[in-house]
């Protein structure tokens, strides 16, 4: 298999799918009244909830317990034929969001091999900003030992010609439907129909393609080239290679080629749908001297055509131009001032999002605020090969609601 490709996909057998499918275990992780309502929803009915840790709920005195009931969950569902196998396929998968856009996905399995989460790597495919490793050991506990795996991961390429997925949502109305319904919880609507045979073939003849242009692409970067980046759950990611390191540190020698650990499943999203909005987040820094940190940034990391960013101080405001050659996005020049100064300096970094509440913040005392504009799509990929990751809380894809929701499954045991 390249990078990315088709995978034994699981579908469940269930009479309610909106019971079934559950927003990644990673939201709403401070409003565990939010899960209390989706647990009293679903109630006794067959459900993704039973096969998650919400990350609201870790921590806890019941979590080796909880995570035993995963993993006896996932066998008795496996053992009860509640999944319908679809072998070596892709599932084309439309998203209706809160907004009416459409965001249209595949789903597929990434080669592990071919990823890494470390800064600085040159992985065909990598995480997008910096990986917390502390929050990796509590999530292998429960891929440990599991039966299944379902994703909430969100790949992303950078397909501005719009060669892979686009084709394949043209031809949906050839494909079998898997489901359509009305996710919980305001999540939306979302609909999957299965991709196999002369399709998925066509759609890995697109990829060879694409893959072959990454050179041409990013021509005049510093780095490798990368295919894809990880969007959303990439902390799921890590996991996933994590666990599959692991694995094979007990097993040397061991062929590893076609094991299904060594793979993960994902939906692949193109940076360049127009449901694809990356969403600001600005920064306020209070606890400070703000006039003297503002002479600061102008005075180490400004450039006469720098980036234009807007800085709001009380009152006042007005606009700093930002070294571009000290990185490919304003917020990275940025980011590294505040991270040096505040260390000498103290104060804090809040990450906001909206206007109105950044101006808000910035009339407190001893506080500036910095009103950063959209990033641009193409600097994306430029910015992770180019300056190694993507410094925290770049960008935003999307309300909570709009995160993806588990749904298909896949085996991770031989």
């Amino acid at each position: 298999m390249s990078v990315f490709g088709p995978a034994d996909i699981l579908i469940p057998r269930v009479s309610d799918f909106e019971k079934w499918a559950v927003v990644a275990c990673d939201q709403f992780s401070s409003q565990p009244e939010y899960w209390e309502e989706v647990r009293a929803q679903v109630g006794a009915a067959p459900s993704a909830l039973n096969l998650i840790l919400p990350e609201a709920e870790l921590g806890g005195e019941h979590e080796r317990a909880r995570t035993e009931a995963i993993h006896e969950t996932m066998r008795t569902y496996a053992e009860d034929g509640l999944f319908a196998l679809y072998p070596q396929a892709y599932v084309y998968v439309e998203r209706t969001l809160q907004n009416g856009m459409i965001r249209k996905g595949l789903i597929g399995a990434v080669d592990l091999e071919a990823y890494d989460y470390q800064p600085g790597a040159d992985a065909a495919i990598r995480a997008t900003e910096k990986t917390v490793v502390e929050r990796i050991p509590p999530r292998m506990n429960i891929r440990r030992g599991a039966l299944l795996e379902l994703p909430h991961i969100i790949l992303l390429c950078d397909d501005a010609r719009r060669t892979l997925i686009e084709p394949v949502a043209a031809a949906k109305d050839g494909f079998d439907k898997l489901y359509e319904f009305d996710l919980m919880q305001g999540g939306g609507h979302i609909a999957g129909w299965l991709v196999s045979g002369e399709a998925a073939r066509a759609f890995d003849e697109s990829l060879a393609a694409y893959s072959a242009g990454a050179q041409a692409r990013y021509a005049g970067l510093p780095g490798r080239p990368m295919l894809f980046a990880a969007g959303d759950g990439n902390h799921s990611l890590a996991t996933a290679k994590a666990c599959y390191e692991e694995l094979k540190q007990k097993r040397p020698g061991m062929d590893f080629s076609r094991h299904p650990a060594r793979y993960a499943l994902v939906e692949l999203e193109n940076i360049h749908d127009e449901a694809q909005i990356f969403e600001p987040i600005h920064r306020i820094v209070t606890g400070v001297d703000a006039p003297a940190l503002l002479g600061a940034l102008r005075e180490t990391s400004c450039a006469g055509d720098g980036y234009p960013v807007e800085w709001i101080m009380g009152e006042a405001h007005g606009t700093v131009y930002l070294d571009r050659s000290k990185s490919q996005l304003a917020v990275g020049v940025l980011q590294a001032f505040l991270d040096d100064y505040l260390k000498t300096h103290g104060g804090e970094t809040d990450y906001i999002h909206g206007e109105d509440v950044l101006m808000s913040l910035a009339r407190q005392e001893n506080a500036i605020g910095f009103l950063l504009a959209p990033m641009e799509k193409s600097q994306l990929f430029a910015g992770v090969i180019a300056d190694g990751m993507l410094p925290r809380k770049t960008f935003s894809m999307g309300h909570a609601q709009e995160k993806r929701y588990y749904l298909e499954a896949r085996a991770i045991q031989e």
